[in-house]
């Protein structure tokens, strides 16, 4: 794939567009400058100028990403931790930041998604959907002392 031939300001402009349509990390807005041709120079003065503008904010980013993963996407601190990892976000950061999940709304999103999943398992003992909806919700980034807690395990 060829890359695009833009002006510098011209890519300064696309990538605060980039960053205004919705909330970004270094990592992200590092990948989607890959898309052009620039000297490393000219890509760590669109980067201050964007963190200085406030177009990219590194602690924003992390508390929109965890609000959004948990309240619509439902994913527990685990897997919400995993993936802002991923994009280069420090621990250190991501603990500051994961008090955006309410602890009462977590603690029922856990007890709502193991009554609904295991309540659409049919013909098992109950030991057997114990074991199984624990599975689950440790697929979805939920801890496995508050999953046991639930099924008296």
């Amino acid at each position: 794939m060829d890359k695009k031939l833009f002006t510098f300001d011209e890519i300064k402009l696309k990538m605060v567009n980039y960053c205004v349509y919705q909330d970004r990390c270094h990592y992200e807005v590092e990948q989607k400058m890959r898309e052009f041709v620039l000297i490393p120079e000219a890509k760590d003065e669109i980067i201050m100028y964007l963190i200085r503008e406030n177009y990219l904010n590194e602690e924003r980013f992390t508390r929109s990403y965890i609000r959004g993963k948990f309240y619509i996407k439902h994913w527990g601190r685990n897997k919400i931790r995993q993936h802002l990892k991923q994009k280069g976000i420090t621990e250190k950061l991501i603990n500051k930041c994961m008090d955006e999940i309410d602890e009462n709304d977590y603690e029922d999103e856990i007890l709502k998604q193991w009554e609904s999943y295991r309540s659409k398992l049919k013909g098992l003992q109950n030991y057997q959907k114990d074991i199984k909806t624990t599975r689950y919700l440790m697929s979805r980034g939920f801890e496995y002392d508050l999953i046991s807690s639930l099924s008296g395990n």
